[in-house]
């Protein structure tokens, strides 16, 4: 679970880890002060990115859209971070004035949507496996037999002493013409 504080609020009991997500360190702050546990530079947006957006909210939607696909491209500054969040609480550190137009919130909702996108597909998945698991285990089709069965089709296909590619071992092996 991911949570949002300004770097100019009191450090709570609740906060869990505290992670810096901006690229610069915020102006007036101490690290004392702050009771930080990671300074994430990388999840930041890039200083281009942050000096065209300029807090301005009537970019809001294309900052955010630019950010995702920065974050796209450097899954390593934010895969930790998005763990941490799934164990326990994670709180999010800003210096921005606006409180809903911030690298941090758009950092928040794209972990966010990683998280539910993540669990959306294992819950398929688990779902999928358990209708495999009880199509094979009394009803539905029979499993199929590996194709390197004795007797299985493929193998009644095949002249003995031949490879599945149709190819003589001993040719497979360089001694020449079989």
């Amino acid at each position: 679970m991911f949570r949002l504080m300004r770097v100019y609020e009191q450090a709570g009991a609740g906060d869990g880890r505290r992670v810096l997500v901006e690229r610069l360190w915020p102006r007036g702050m101490s690290r004392k002060s702050l009771r930080l546990d990671a300074w994430l530079r990388d999840v930041a947006p890039s200083t281009d990115l942050r000096r065209w957006f300029a807090h301005d909210p009537s970019r809001w939607s294309e900052f955010r859209r630019r950010y995702f696909l920065e974050l796209d491209a450097r899954s390593e500054a934010w895969r930790e971070l998005l763990a941490q969040g799934r164990r326990r609480r994670v709180t999010l550190l800003f210096s921005s004035h606006d409180l809903q137009h911030n690298n941090a919130v758009a950092l928040r909702d794209y972990l966010e949507a990683k998280l539910r996108s993540r669990s959306a597909s294992r819950a398929r998945g688990a779902a999928r496996g358990a209708g495999a698991a009880s199509r094979h285990a009394g009803g539905g089709r029979p499993a199929r037999r590996a194709a390197s069965a004795p007797g299985s089709r493929a193998a009644r296909r095949r002249p003995a002493g031949r490879h599945a590619s149709g190819q003589a071992r001993s040719r497979l092996a360089g001694r020449g013409p079989a």
